[in-house]
């Protein structure tokens, strides 16, 4: 319901985008009126909570004027939300702007932030940071990177610029680098080029693993240095699968520092963060050649992981 064409006169509020709700057009109307009607379509929200929501004026029509909690059921109209989270978690680290323009915003992401909303997060979330503090209704990350990991995410500005950005990912056009910590390999004789086919794990939704099959994930991985039983690498993924750099290094036995799913589980989806140990995975620079602007770009995270330890 909230996939309909949107109003754009309806403003974002603290960096919350609004969501549409289209009422269908019924001969016989089942619901009285629009509260009922939200409570019973939309029930991720308590009928107590739309009825809050309605009397502070936080859900509103077509043209912007607040809707009241005895609002009626109007078929076919169109009303707006701004989700929010009761007991959202703050995240008490800042992200930095590494770039800005009028086609692209870079942000230099920290650990634990997550780039779009979804779960528990909403406004603690770096788009909605970013949309509040830069006042870009329409910014749009052009690719995505876990939320533990740190570092360069890439944003669109204006929507006409979009698809261009967005087809240099599609076609593995954007050379990206990473930096790693993870054990120190006993014999090491790189670089290493690991290819695999990695898919959901189907025991544990949040998890990948590494599959028989045609590949469809590719990490060229460089060591840089070691410092006793630790070691820093240079990860640049080929292909952009969901936890690809952590699957591989798993996979070789190298798992990340600090890593929480791989090789096994250490803390569930949802459980208290542990601020003070974050994945010793960075997102450290991107390059590219600019589709709109014909500029050669290169981005380069201010980040640092923690220095190696014996």
């Amino acid at each position: 319901m909230a996939h309909v064409p949107k109003n754009p006169a309806i403003p974002m509020r603290e960096g919350v985008s609004p969501s549409c709700v289209a009422l269908p057009r019924l001969r016989v109307v089942p619901w009285p009126g629009l509260l009922d009607f939200l409570a019973e379509r939309l029930p991720a929200v308590s009928r107590e909570g739309w009825h809050q929501r309605l009397a502070q004026g936080k859900v509103v029509d077509d043209n912007g004027r607040p809707l009241p909690p005895d609002a009626p059921y109007v078929n076919g109209a169109r009303v707006y939300y701004w989700r929010a989270l009761p007991d959202e978690p703050a995240i008490p680290f800042a992200e930095h702007i590494v770039f800005r323009d009028e086609h692209l915003v870079v942000a230099d992401k920290p650990h634990f932030l997550p780039v779009t909303p979804g779960g528990r997060y909403v406004r603690e979330t770096l788009l909605v940071r970013l949309k509040r503090t830069l006042g870009l209704p329409d910014l749009s990350p052009l690719h995505r990177i876990d939320r533990e990991t740190a570092g360069l995410v890439v944003f669109s500005v204006r929507p006409q610029d979009r698809d261009a950005y967005q087809r240099l990912f599609r076609e593995r056009a954007i050379h990206k680098t990473y930096e790693a910590i993870g054990p120190a390999p006993t014999d090491w004789r790189g670089p290493v080029w690991r290819r695999s086919r990695i898919e959901e794990d189907p025991q544990a939704f949040y998890r990948m693993v590494e599959t028989d099959g045609a590949p469809n994930s590719e990490t060229r991985i460089d060591l840089l240095e070691t410092q006793g039983t630790w070691a820093r690498f240079r990860l640049e993924p080929v292909t952009g699968r969901r936890h690809q750099l952590r699957v591989h290094m798993n996979a070789l036995g190298l798992p990340l520092h600090g890593d929480q799913f791989y090789p096994s589980v250490r803390r569930q989806p949802g459980e208290i963060e542990d601020f003070a140990e974050p994945l010793a995975l960075l997102a450290r620079s991107l390059a590219f050649d600019d589709p709109v602007t014909g500029t050669a770009r290169r981005f380069d995270s201010q980040r640092a992981l923690a220095p190696l330890t014996p």
